[in-house]
């Protein structure tokens, strides 16, 4: 069975075996037949060579408008004699092909050659169509830098679970990750720290090892159309005017105090030290938007927003001026103003701002909000006209640990805190409800891993998996059924054995275990 599950699955009798004269016909959409070849090919070794027609032994990706009428919506027919997906474009017909990967053994995950293994789906007629258009997971590399090839196999397993977008949180206090080439000192300074936390934050002890790496231009350009290839959008995000130390320690004309340049931030949490509001600052990040929207061309492009402490600019004769000029009572008040500046230019080069829901009541309805602060947000920031895109941190935090129990590994909830910061389980997040009420309409929901206590590709797994299936099923509005998932969940793990991810095995999904 699929993760996520189908809205319609019905079983057939017999099955359909791929051997070396299995050809594909897909005359309307050439890029999927090249996409099936390229996932099936690595572990079948086989050619899957274009067919003139439909026919026996033939997989068979078809366009057809009204079959089925959703974008993203696709048939997949798997008799005897052949396979069948049909779908109104290329879109429905890239998930059709994910469906039938997983239709196949798992060792088809596997990126080497596998023998002797039969390479044979079972009959059955599938119908499905996602619930929601946005069905997303954040990775922050901003504070631990992860490899390039790792995060496409992060574009490859969100497109294994059906989901489209992919979003970097490429900046923050601790690093700065995307290559400007208008100002290298943002990579050259900003994307390297002395050290970082050893153990907790809260523990104030650093591991005097110095960390860093950045991402080149067309490390992100390769990246982006790989996961075009997948269906999948890759949505930066320049967190800004505060979670911005690292680019202050590059260029210190940039902060409220030139003459107190700071380092690159060694711990965590959320540092005092923002954008100043000047001019020319302002024109800075407008040259690096510039970059960043010629390197990634879909349609959003995040600007951050979140986690803004007033206290520079309080004590700031320049942002006193602005706040003067522009009749603002609270320098709090300067976080709309510096947002929407951004948002603005994003929009002149015919894109779309997301910010985090602090902005909400000082940006523009047509910017699109990220709700991350809790269920009510979602709800405070669809009243306020925005499109929204549900990612309370209540039940969406992929960082927050799984469970309780001294076999875990540090995490933000190692420490006591006044605020959630889990356990969240499997089921809790495969229980969330995104609508916030009967009538409400979300762009979708995200799942975010903040990478504190995910030092490496082998953590941020962990913490990933399988909780992500839980936000993909929720996508696809086939939540709430536990049982059912639970049933499928080993062989969805047996999968990501064969690709070489990692994850937590629970003993069971129900809640805290």
């Amino acid at each position: 069975m699929l993760i996520p599950r189908p809205r319609s699955f019905v079983s057939g009798a017999g099955a359909f075996t791929l051997n070396a004269g299995t050809r594909v016909y897909a005359p309307d959409a050439p890029e999927v037949a090249d996409l099936l070849r390229e996932l099936l090919g690595p572990a079948t070794g086989l050619a899957l060579e274009a067919a003139p027609a439909p026919g026996p032994n033939v997989i068979s990706l078809l366009c057809a408008v009204r079959q089925p009428p959703e974008v993203e919506g696709y048939r997949l027919s798997v008799k005897p004699t052949g396979i069948v997906a049909t779908a109104a474009g290329a879109t429905g017909l890239r998930w059709a092909v994910q469906a039938l990967r997983q239709l196949l053994p798992p060792q088809v995950y596997s990126p080497e050659r596998v023998l002797q293994v039969a390479w044979t789906v079972a009959a059955a007629e599938i119908r499905d169509a996602p619930r929601f258009g946005w069905r997303g997971l954040m990775l922050d590399v901003g504070r631990w830098y992860k490899p390039i090839g790792w995060l496409r196999s992060m574009v490859d397993l969100v497109a294994m679970h059906r989901m489209n977008i992919l979003h970097l949180h490429l900046t923050d206090d601790q690093g700065w990750r995307f290559e400007v080439r208008r100002h290298p000192r943002l990579t050259e300074v900003g994307a390297y720290r002395l050290q970082s936390p050893l153990g907790h934050a809260k523990d104030g002890v650093g591991d005097g090892r110095p960390h860093g790496g950045f991402y080149t231009q067309t490390e992100l350009r390769e990246l982006v159309a790989y996961a075009g290839r997948r269906g999948v959008t890759v949505v930066p995000e320049i967190d800004l005017p505060g979670h911005t130390q690292a680019a202050i320690a590059a260029y210190p004309e940039l902060g409220n105090r030139p003459d107190l340049p700071p380092e690159v931030w060694t711990g965590f949490g959320v540092s005092r030290r923002i954008l100043n509001v000047e001019d020319a600052t302002v024109a800075f990040f407008r040259d690096v938007l510039d970059e960043v929207i010629d390197v990634f061309p879909g349609p959003w492009i995040h600007l951050g927003g979140d986690e803004v402490p007033a206290d520079e600019w309080a004590a700031s004769a320049g942002a006193r001026r602005r706040m003067a000029q522009l009749g603002l009572a609270r320098p709090e008040q300067l976080l709309g103003w510096w947002v929407d500046r951004m948002a603005a230019h994003v929009r002149a080069r015919g894109r779309r701002a997301v910010v985090w829901d602090e902005l909400v009541g000082q940006v523009p309805p047509e910017t699109v909000v990220m709700a991350w602060r809790g269920e009510d947000r979602v709800a405070e920031a669809l009243r306020a006209g925005h499109d929204v895109i549900a990612t309370p941190h209540t039940t969406t935090y992929l960082n927050y640990p799984a469970a309780d129990g001294d076999g875990e590994p540090l995490s933000i909830a190692s420490r006591p805190s006044s605020v959630f910061h889990g356990p969240l389980s499997f089921a809790q997040i495969h229980a969330y409800e995104p609508m916030p009420a009967p009538g409400s309409s979300v762009l979708g929901l995200q799942g975010n891993l903040w990478a504190e206590y995910a030092p490496t590709p082998a953590r941020a797994e962990y913490d990933l998996m399988p909780r992500l299936a839980a936000i993909a099923e929720v996508g696809w509005g086939v939540q709430g059924d536990v049982q059912g998932v639970e049933a499928v969940l080993d062989r969805h793990l047996e999968r990501l054995d064969a690709a070489g991810i990692g994850y937590r095995r629970p003993a069971r999904i129900t809640i805290g275990k």
